[in-house]
């Protein structure tokens, strides 16, 4: 059944956005405040609001939730170029491959992660969300490369606060349009759902803190592969980044890549690899690092540029 509500709107929320105050008020997400002043579900003064419309504190809100959806199952399916880098009895550490996502969402039907560790008999932690337990951090779907996943709730409790802490060292390669100016440099700025297109994300004044360190350790004539040390997390965080800097992931067209450049070079993704991994193994204490090496498609658009001289 749906969930019907009535309040006035509290002073805190004065002069916000019905999307933005919404999300805040009844801790849902913009995109389903958005879907609900669509469907007409959201009342103020009696009169239908919009997504964009302003709201004014001591004005009578009435509010129609839908029916809570469902957890998503996590569905036990073998996926093809899942690589096991390391396994002991607290963790796993894997090589994700394209087109994978790291556990079951609204709307996603393809593979995923969790999904094909359960289909090869790896037990993990039950801390979490039910679809994406285990899961201590998350690479896009487009995106490949190496990435943990407690097995044991004890790893879970010490990595998810070790990525909180920022003491996990993730390196990335991504290959950029262009020539970053300075070669070596950080990006401090704030990150926060595109305020156009829900499934984007971008810099806004309002974000949340969102730093990204970065050196060019190859040029090419069109583009440069650099090194990327993410200080925090943020979803599309290096993508997003660039992409402000004019300096967009090849390939990326969400963020602005260059279409041509992409298909000489054979790119279909952003071209984004999450290289090393490190952090403090959650048994003992000690350091331990694992690197991916780059997939075929990644590889061949490197030599193709090099080959150009």
């Amino acid at each position: 059944m749906s969930d019907y509500r009535t309040l006035p709107v509290p002073d805190g929320l004065d002069g916000m956005r019905v999307d933005a105050g919404l999300a805040k008020l009844l801790g849902l997400s913009r995109t389903v405040v958005a879907a609900l002043t669509e469907s007409g579900g959201v009342v103020l003064d009696g009169h239908p609001a919009g997504k964009s419309d302003r709201l004014v504190a001591g004005a009578w809100l009435e509010v129609t939730l839908p029916e809570p959806e469902r957890p998503v199952q996590v569905q036990a399916i073998a996926v093809a170029g899942l690589e096991v880098l390391h396994e002991d009895d607290d963790i796993i550490v894997v090589d994700k491959p394209v087109g994978v996502a790291v556990h079951p969402s609204p709307g996603w039907t393809g593979p995923t992660v969790v999904g094909g560790l359960a289909a090869a008999g790896v037990r993990i932690a039950t801390s979490g969300a039910a679809e994406r337990q285990g899961v201590v951090h998350r690479l896009d779907v487009g995106t490949t490369g190496v990435m943990v996943v407690a097995k044991s709730e004890h790893a879970y409790s010490v990595l998810k606060q070790a990525f909180k802490d920022r003491t996990v060292d993730k390196l990335y390669h991504a290959l950029v349009q262009g020539h970053p100016d300075p070669i070596k440099g950080t990006i401090d700025a704030p990150i926060d759902r595109h305020p156009k297109h829900d499934y984007k994300f971008a810099v806004m004044a309002n974000g949340k803190p969102s730093i990204t360190h970065y050196e060019v350790v190859e040029a090419f004539r069109a583009a440069s592969l650099l090194d990327v040390h993410l200080e925090t997390g943020r979803t599309h965080q290096i993508r997003v980044h660039f992409s402000a800097l004019r300096h967009p992931c090849v390939g990326d067209l969400t963020y602005g890549a260059d279409p041509v450049l992409a298909k000489r070079l054979g790119v279909a993704r952003q071209w984004l690899h999450a290289r090393t991994l490190g952090f403090h193994h959650p048994a003992d204490g000690r350091w331990v690092e694992f690197t991916s090496e780059y997939p075929q498609d990644l590889a061949a658009a490197l030599e193709l540029l090099r080959a150009e001289g």
